[in-house]
């Protein structure tokens, strides 16, 4: 009787562990773990960092600006991480995940909180936003395009 379990037992694990192994993160852990990152890699002024949530071929539409391809969108981000007169902080309150294979639509709303160096003076902006993610060969997830505009 215990040969028989024993049996078992490895059966059971020869079929659940490879599939618990091989299996990816989640969808939506896997772009929250990226926007989190990409958020306190910014916020720590870590300018080598802060392309890494963008994909080669990411394009991007901001209202008032125009479309930004990923040399553009990583020049725009380093240049603000280098202002000698403004520091930047970014926070995003997640309002759904909608993951379909490969790829997930994400609606987000953006707070960059800007401070004037000399004066202290503060200002804070809200930017509502749909980032379109997908999953790289390497499983990370990557903005493959998104549209941001200013909440009136």
């Amino acid at each position: 009787m215990p040969r028989l379990s024993v049996i078992a037992f490895l059966l059971f694990i020869s079929i659940a562990a490879p599939s618990a192994i091989a299996e990816p993160p989640s969808a939506e852990r896997g772009v929250l773990a990226a926007l989190d990152q990409w958020t306190s890699d910014f916020n720590a002024g870590r300018a080598d960092k802060v392309c890494d949530l963008f994909a080669a071929g990411l394009l991007a539409d901001v209202r008032g600006a125009i479309e930004r391809d990923f040399s553009t969108q990583c020049r725009v981000l380093r240049q603000a991480l280098a202002d000698p007169d403004h520091s930047y902080l970014y926070a995003f309150r997640l309002k759904e995940i909608l993951p379909e294979h490969d790829m997930a639509a994400v609606r987000l709303t953006w707070t960059m909180t800007t401070r004037n160096k000399a004066t202290g003076a503060i200002e804070t902006t809200e930017d509502e936003g749909l980032d379109v993610f997908g999953r790289g060969a390497d499983g990370r997830w990557l903005i493959l395009r998104y549209m941001a505009y200013e909440r009136p």
